[in-house]
C-alpha cells in the first residue's frame, strides 16, 4: 500500500508510555470538550444577539465570559422536581443515555498530525480503531434512545410525542447519512478516520469537492441527527411545550443541552475530518503523513511543530461548521413535521441511492481505466469525481428549488397550485361570470403565472 511513500522509523511506544500518553489524551481531550461545550452555549447566545442587533450576555465576567459558569451553578442549585406519575428509574437514566454517547464518540476522531517524541510516535487520537467511523456512527445513534426514553418515562403526552418524533426523525435521516458515506468508503477503501484523512492528502483534493453530493446529504442529515433547527421537531415549543424534556428540571434538564452541544461539536469535527481533510493544511505537503502501528510514519517527516500547526487547522475547520450550525438556527424557520418526513423519505433516500450508484460506477470506471490520482500536481482522479458530483448536486438543488417534493406554504409551486384551485372553483360555481370575475390568489401568486 505504501510502496512509493517514504517511511520514517520514529519508534513504537512502550506499554508504560502508551498507557501514560493515552491517559493524558483522555484527560486533556475530555476536559477541553466539556469546557468547549459550555462556551458554545455562550457563543450561540452571542451569535444570536449579533444577528438580532442585541447585546447578549454581558453581565457575568468581562464580556459575559463567565455566563456558562453562572448557568452551571444555577442548574446545580435549582430544586429538582420529579413528576408523580413518572417512571423514576428510567426518568433518571434518560439524560445519562443522551450524554454518554455524545462524549464517547470524540475518542476515535484524529485531531492533529502524529507527535514524535523520544519515547516513540504518539498518534493524536485517543483510540485509533480500525472501524473508527462505524464505531462513531453506532454510538452517536444511541443518543436517541435517551430522548425516546425521556419522553416515555415522563408520563406526559407532549414529552411522549417529542420522543416519538425524535425516533422517527433519526430513522428517516440515518439511512441517508449512511448512504452518503458509502461513496467515501468506495474511494478510500477503509473505514479508519486517519486513513480517510491521509487519502485526501494523497489525492490533493478534499472530499467536499470530490463527493459534493454526498457531502450535501451528510450535512443535511447532520442537522436532523442533532435535532437542530430547522429539524428540532422533538422539542418544538410551539406545539409540544418543550417536547421530550418538558418534565425535566435542574441538572437533568441541563444534561440534555450538554448532549446537544456535544453532538454539534462531534458532528462538526466529523465533517471536518471526512470532507475537509481533517487536520490537513491546504496547499502544503509537509503534513501529509500517517502513523502506523509499528511506530513508523508514512509520508512527510513528523515534527512537533507540525502537530501544533495541524491542530490549529483542525480547530479552524471545526469552528467553521459550528458557526454554520448556529447561523442556520437563527436564520431558517422550523419545518413542518410532514415536510421533514417528505424530505427524508421522498428526496434524500432515493437521491442518495442514485448518487451512490453513479459515484460507484464512476470510481469503477476510473479504476478500470487506470487513471492516477495525480498527474504532476493536478488531481485528475478527483477532478473527474468533482465534475460528476457537481452535475448531480446541481440537479438535486434544482429539484429542491422548484418545490417538487417539499411544497411549503410560501413556495412558488404552492402558490401556483392554490391559484389554479381558486380559478377552477370560480369557473365551476360561476360559469356565467368566468370571463369577467377573477379570483384572488395568494399575495404574489399572480406574478408567477398559472
Amino acid at each position: 500500500m505504501f510502496e512509493n511513500e517514504p517511511i520514517y522509523q520514529v519508534g513504537q511506544l512502550s506499554t508504560t508510555a502508551f498507557v501514560v500518553s493515552s491517559l493524558l489524551k483522555i484527560l486533556i481531550l475530555f476536559t477541553l470538550v466539556m469546557v468547549i461545550v459550555a462556551l458554545l452555549t455562550l457563543l450561540e447566545r452571542k451569535v444570536s444577539a449579533w444577528m438580532q442587533d442585541r447585546l447578549g450576555p454581558n453581565r457575568v465576567g468581562p464580556g459575559g465570559i463567565a455566563q456558562p459558569l453562572a448557568d452551571g451553578i444555577k442548574n446545580i442549585l435549582k430544586e429538582e422536581t420529579n413528576p408523580g406519575q413518572a417512571h423514576n428509574v428510567f426518568f433518571t437514566l434518560a439524560p445519562m443515555m443522551s450524554l454518554i454517547p455524545a462524549l464517547v464518540t470524540f475518542a476515535v476522531i484524529p485531531f492533529a498530525a502524529p507527535l514524535p517524541t523520544r519515547w516513540g510516535v504518539i498518534p493524536m487520537i485517543v483510540a485509533d480503531l480500525p472501524v473508527g467511523i462505524l464505531f462513531l456512527l453506532a454510538f452517536s445513534s444511541l443518543g436517541v434512545y435517551g430522548i425516546v426514553l425521556a419522553g416515555w418515562a415522563s408520563s406526559n403526552k407532549y414529552a411522549l410525542l417529542g420522543g416519538l418524533r425524535a425516533g422517527a426523525q433519526m430513522i428517516s435521516y440515518e439511512i441517508a447519512l449512511g448512504l452518503s458515506l458509502m461513496s467515501l468508503f468506495f474511494v478510500v477503501g477503509n473505514v479508519g478516520l486517519p486513513e480517510i484523512v491521509y487519502k485526501q492528502q494523497q489525492m490533493n483534493l478534499w472530499f467536499a469537492l470530490q463527493l459534493s453530493a454526498s457531502f450535501f446529504f451528510f450535512w443535511i442529515a447532520s442537522f436532523a441527527e442533532t435535532n437542530r433547527l430547522p429539524f428540532d421537531l422533538p422539542e418544538a415549543e410551539s406545539e409540544l411545550v418543550t417536547g421530550y424534556h418538558t418534565e425535566y428540571s435542574s441538572m437533568k434538564f441541563s444534561m440534555f443541552f450538554i448532549a446537544e452541544y456535544a453532538h454539534v461539536l462531534t458532528v462538526s469535527m466529523l465533517m471536518a475530518t471526512l470532507f475537509l481533510g481533517g487536520w490537513d493544511i491546504p496547499g502544503w505537503g509537509g503534513d501529509d503523513m500517517l502513523a502506523l502501528d509499528n511506530g513508523a510514519v508514512v509520508g512527510a517527516e513528523p515534527a512537533w511543530w507540525k502537530t501544533f500547526l495541524t491542530l490549529g487547522a483542525f480547530v479552524a475547520k471545526t469552528f467553521f461548521f459550528i458557526m454554520v450550525f448556529m447561523l442556520v438556527r437563527w436564520t431558517v424557520p422550523r419545518f413542518r413535521y410532514d415536510q421533514v418526513m417528505d424530505l427524508g423519505w421522498k428526496l434524500m433516500l432515493p437521491a442518495a441511492l442514485v448518487v451512490l450508484v453513479v459515484t460507484s460506477g464512476t470510481i469503477l470506471a476510473l479504476d478500470a481505466a487506470g487513471v492516477p490520482y495525480l498527474v504532476g500536481m493536478i488531481p485528475v482522479y478527483g477532478l473527474v469525481l468533482t465534475a460528476v458530483n457537481a452535475v448531480m448536486l446541481g440537479a438535486i438543488l434544482w429539484m429542491l428549488d422548484k418545490g417538487r417534493v417539499m411544497s411549503g406554504g410560501a413556495s412558488i409551486e404552492e402558490k401556483r397550485a392554490h391559484a389554479r384551485v381558486v380559478a377552477k372553483f370560480h369557473k365551476e360555481e360561476f360559469p356565467a361570470t368566468a370571463g369577467s370575475v377573477t379570483s384572488t390568489p395568494p399575495a404574489g401568486a399572480e406574478s408567477y403565472g398559472s
